[in-house]
């Protein structure tokens, strides 16, 4: 439990040299500067650190990804801020979006301010996630027989 409920005090640290495998499910701001294999969520802000490298997906109120690698998708309710050494494969849903110049991403990024824009946007790319996901799994299907 953190000693303040601010909003700004770190409530849960993954530091650098640890390695954690599994979901975690979490309240309050977390930093993560070591490895994490698994999905994190989380009820307040996430930061990534320079070197950590994350596996899963995060789902948080906002996330900050200082460097480091994510594969996985960002779901974040308020905001997703990546500095200049952050890479992240896979798909981004936010409200409020911002990356400097040298990050990298590769995937979807939803980014709309007004929620029913942003709920519409979401669904309308959950539903073409879903058709491209049956297809491809039946094209595999027909290349075994």
């Amino acid at each position: 439990m953190s000693l303040f409920n601010d909003g700004f005090s770190i409530n849960s640290i993954i530091g650098t040299g640890s390695k954690i495998t599994g979901d975690l499910k979490m309240n309050g701001m977390v930093r993560i500067d070591g490895d994490l294999e698994g999905d994190l969520e989380t009820t307040g802000n996430v930061i990534v650190g320079e070197h950590a490298r994350i596996k899963g997906n995060i789902t948080a109120h906002s996330v900050t990804v200082i460097g480091g690698i994510i594969k996985g998708h960002i779901t974040a309710i308020e905001s997703v801020h990546l500095l200049s050494t952050a890479a992240v494969i896979g798909d981004i849903q936010t409200h409020h979006f911002q990356a400097e110049g040298q990050v990298i991403v590769q995937g979807h990024c939803i980014a709309l301010s007004a929620q029913d824009e942003y709920e519409n946007a979401v669904n309308t790319w959950q539903n073409h996630a879903a058709i491209m996901s049956r297809l491809n799994a039946n094209t595999h299907s027909l290349s075994q027989v």
